[in-house]
């Protein structure tokens, strides 16, 4: 059975948390692995930025306040204030750190494909930052990849 190491993409694109968020946009729109891996100085993987990332959910989109009430000359807000920053964020980011998700989830490179292939199916996502064993960043794995070397065997 293959491994991550051998499946996976060396060469792709990375972003630091410094970076503008218009950057790691760009790169998505470049690159077919649909995320970019965000890294520290050292390498090491710190966040990833998805295509799901640039998605605001159509209940979000409009950025509406969220509900409230007058009462006695005040306003009381019924929904969350929480939410609504977050998505105010998100959708006015400036940097990579204000988009990305961070700690992602992660695969090491001597992982087999067969355990890359589950990580992607439970945790629901398409590619994953693949690290070596100081956690620095190797490469990138993609559902495809996982699933062509467990077909292979």
């Amino acid at each position: 059975m293959k491994t991550a190491g051998e499946i996976m993409d060396r060469d792709i694109e990375r972003v630091t948390p410094e970076d503008d968020a218009r950057t790691a946009i760009d790169l998505l729109a470049k690159t077919d692995h649909g995320a970019v891996p965000v890294v520290d100085e050292d390498r090491k993987v710190v966040g990833i930025v998805s295509e799901s990332d640039l998605i605001l959910a159509d209940e979000q989109s409009d950025l509406h306040l969220p509900h409230y009430l007058n009462i006695m000359g005040g306003i009381v807000f019924v929904g969350s204030m929480k939410g609504f920053e977050k998505r105010l964020e998100k959708a006015f980011a400036t940097k990579v750190s204000e988009l990305m998700t961070a700690d992602p989830i992660t695969v090491h490179t001597y992982e087999a494909a067969d355990r890359v292939a589950k990580k992607i199916a439970d945790h629901h996502h398409n590619h994953l930052p693949v690290v070596d064993e100081d956690g620095r960043l190797a490469g990138m794995v993609t559902r495809a990849d996982a699933l062509a070397a467990v077909v292979d065997g």
